[in-house]
């Protein structure tokens, strides 16, 4: 994983909006109308294009924008075995968040996250052994990466999967760690072959955060279960060295109050548990910013990167250059320059979906303003 050694790196969290024809195959192919032969050219042009772009803006550490993937939940259905789908009683994860502002949900559930998605977000169980059959999934993602970034100028690239914890819930095992361990078991599979394939692995672990947030359990029942979390983490990541993995977490939704969001403070120690090399978390919006701070007490363990957001998913207001040097500069006083990459919030289109929160464009001038806020922060950092 390469370092801000000279000038301080610019990355993000991964997914990007998908183009619209490539909506339109997916949503043909979920209904059984779509040609598989089309469909996989598409991708592997919208792969190829999102790179492009992500190169074209300044983007140092890039990946494929997660354009072959539908979303989360469907992801996991198409790669384990083990699981049945089954419709949710209604939008779950958001616990009190919900409850406190019922009227901003109800339609901020209906336009943003469901009205344009290309799949309902069905919730996951898990009836019998859980095995992978993502090879060949696996194997299309890396070679279309492969051959997106063949002979671009980048410092690294990435590729996201999800961590143990995302998914689904356990009827089969008998209890939650056994359940998680087998779930970390299969994942290890395609952990390694993103490894294997000359990537860095990046592990999304909103699941950790949401925990916290909006689970309701006690304190201490959190902490137990986030130990489970993290166990099942580093059960996946065995053998795979800690400098080629980037470990992501935040609070999974994009535009709202957020006031039930925990604070970094109360999860740090097991977000560092984790054998990463390098830990992605939200910082750039209004109810994180502040939390660098929380560096100023707890001390980055040798050899590991913070790339702390800089800029946010959750708005369509672009972050001055000025502002995102400024957090970078904060950032590096505390941890050190070369142990910093500026990173955003979380992804711009976790879902693929027709009506993304912040428009494709604005996102493209937010990535325009951390460039420059990388560039203005290296002046000061590197005089």
């Amino acid at each position: 994983m390469k370092r801000s050694s000279e000038r301080v790196l610019t990355t993000h969290v991964g997914s990007l909006p998908r183009p619209k024809d490539l909506l339109d195959m997916m949503r043909n192919m979920l209904s059984g109308l779509g040609d598989e032969t089309e469909y996989a050219d598409a991708v592997r042009d919208a792969v190829s294009d999102a790179v492009r772009q992500q190169v074209g803006h300044g983007i140092d550490v890039v990946t494929d924008g997660e354009q072959g993937k539908i979303g989360f939940f469907r992801y996991i259905a198409d790669r384990l075995d083990g699981f049945e789908a089954r419709p949710r009683p209604g939008p779950s994860g958001f616990g009190a968040e919900v409850d406190d502002f019922p009227e901003y949900y109800e339609q901020y559930f209906r336009r943003a996250m469901m009205g344009g998605a290309i799949a309902p977000a069905v919730g996951l169980v898990c009836v019998g052994p859980v095995t992978y059959r993502g090879q060949a999934a696996i194997q299309r993602d890396i070679d279309n990466l492969a051959a997106a970034t063949r002979g671009s100028e980048v410092e690294d690239i990435f590729m996201p999967s999800v961590a143990p914890s995302g998914v689904g819930r356990n009827e089969y095992y008998d209890s939650d760690e056994d359940y998680l361990f087998a779930v970390a078991d299969a994942l290890a599979t395609e952990y390694r072959a993103i490894v294997d394939g000359g990537f860095v692995l990046q592990v999304d672990d909103p699941w950790l955060t949401e925990l916290f947030s909006y689970s309701g359990l006690p304190k201490d029942e959190c902490r137990e279960r986030g130990e489970l979390y993290v166990a099942a983490v580093n059960r996946a990541l065995a053998g795979i060295p800690p400098e080629r993995v980037r470990y992501h977490t935040c609070y999974g939704i994009n535009e709202g109050p957020r006031v039930h969001d925990a604070p970094l403070s109360d999860l740090v120690d097991l977000v560092l548990k984790v054998n990463a090399g390098a830990y992605l978390f939200e910082a750039a919006n209004a109810r994180h910013e502040h939390e660098y701070h929380v560096w100023q007490h707890v001390s980055l363990p040798a050899e590991k990167i913070l790339i702390p957001g800089v800029i946010t998913h959750g708005c369509n207001i672009v972050e001055h250059p000025a502002l995102i040097a400024e957090r970078l500069v904060r950032f590096a006083h505390l941890v050190g320059r070369e142990n910093v990459i500026a990173g955003a919030d979380c992804g711009f289109s976790s879902q693929a979906t027709y009506n993304p929160e912040v428009h494709p464009r604005i996102m493209w001038a937010k990535f325009d303003a951390m460039v420059e806020g990388a560039r203005l922060a290296s002046e000061v950092l590197w005089r």
